[in-house]
């Protein structure tokens, strides 16, 4: 048994953001150092909305994990399963703010990342059995072991609800497409929702029609379907009722996290047991007020800030 509500499963790095916005990289001058990756941040959102959250993942025996482990409990997620490859650098990501909206990546998770080393006798399969809500993502099965061991988490959950996949595809992690497709495809049938953008049901099911991927995650055996439109907010869907929930309008400081913020406030809303379209409603608040903030981790809004921007 344990006391987490949530625990998610996949990639940590300490994003390195600029602070002059609108110039290219080579021209930055200071950059700040925040926590991030898709996987920590969705923990960290759901901590903020007061759920109690643990992130599986791994770092470098380097003075950034020791960062990342201290983050984690500040921002009140346990440390517990974050574990060290002894050979491996914690990854570090910069971020150009030019155009802020969507700001150009640039990774540096070589010769691979320490969370893509996971193995299934680092997984603690007890929280894995019992905890109301299981957080997985496309990137966790780029590259082995960690492949592996997240079809085995899956295949240990057994479909138990609450299992969410976020599809989480960025194409530098995969050597094609197609790896992406059969990889990330094959962890549908395992879980119960699904929430990824248009680029991303494309290359999971096929389509960037939000409707039809809807239609072909749901035929697959998954209860809720979530695709995410950016500026045009998002569908959600489930075998009996779909919503089309419109975006709430922000001025956008930077993109990034605004999808880990729509997550945790998933999470929150799947384990407050809302119908589908508050959910929408809720998370798309979250998400914008990411999106209208520098950083992702430290970002994250709190329920107060979420109910004051719906009230408005």
């Amino acid at each position: 048994m344990t006391d987490l509500e949530v625990l998610t499963v996949g990639r940590v790095g300490v994003d390195l953001y600029p602070q002059q916005s609108g110039v290219p990289l080579a021209e930055v001058e200071t950059f700040a150092k925040y926590l991030g990756g898709t996987a920590t941040n969705v923990a960290v959102a759901a901590a903020r909305l007061g759920r109690r959250s643990g992130v599986l993942t791994k770092v470098g025996p380097d003075g950034f994990g020791g960062y990342v482990r201290t983050a984690l409990e500040r921002f009140g997620v346990t440390a517990r399963y974050v574990g060290t490859a002894a050979d491996l650098l914690t990854p570090v990501v910069f971020c150009e703010l030019t155009p802020p909206a969507d700001p150009p990546l640039l990774f540096y998770r070589a010769p691979i990342a320490p969370d893509l080393t996971l193995t299934p006798d680092e997984v603690p399969w007890d929280v894995v059995d019992s905890v109301p809500l299981l957080w997985v993502t496309g990137t966790g099965v780029s590259a082995e072991p960690a492949r592996g061991t997240q079809h085995a988490i899956l295949e240990r959950r057994a479909r138990r609800a609450h299992t969410v996949l976020d599809l989480d595809y960025r194409p530098m992690f995969w050597p094609d497409e197609t790896t992406a497709t059969r990889e990330i495809g094959d962890m549908i049938g395992h879980v119960t929702v699904v929430v990824g953008n248009r680029a991303e049901t494309r290359v999971a099911v096929g389509t960037a029609d939000p409707d039809e991927a809807a239609d072909r995650l749901l035929a697959r055996g998954v209860r809720m379907a979530v695709v995410k439109l950016g500026a045009d907010g998002v569908l959600i869907a489930t075998d009996r009722e779909r919503w089309t929930v419109q975006a709430c309008p922000v001025e956008v400081v930077c993109g990034l996290g605004a999808g880990d913020g729509f997550g945790g406030a998933l999470v929150h809303g799947l384990l407050s047991d809302w119908d589908p379209h508050r959910i929408a409603t809720y998370a798309n608040a979250a998400g914008a007020l990411v999106a209208s903030r520098l950083a992702c981790a430290d970002a994250m809004p709190t329920v107060a800030e979420i109910e004051e921007l719906l009230c408005r």
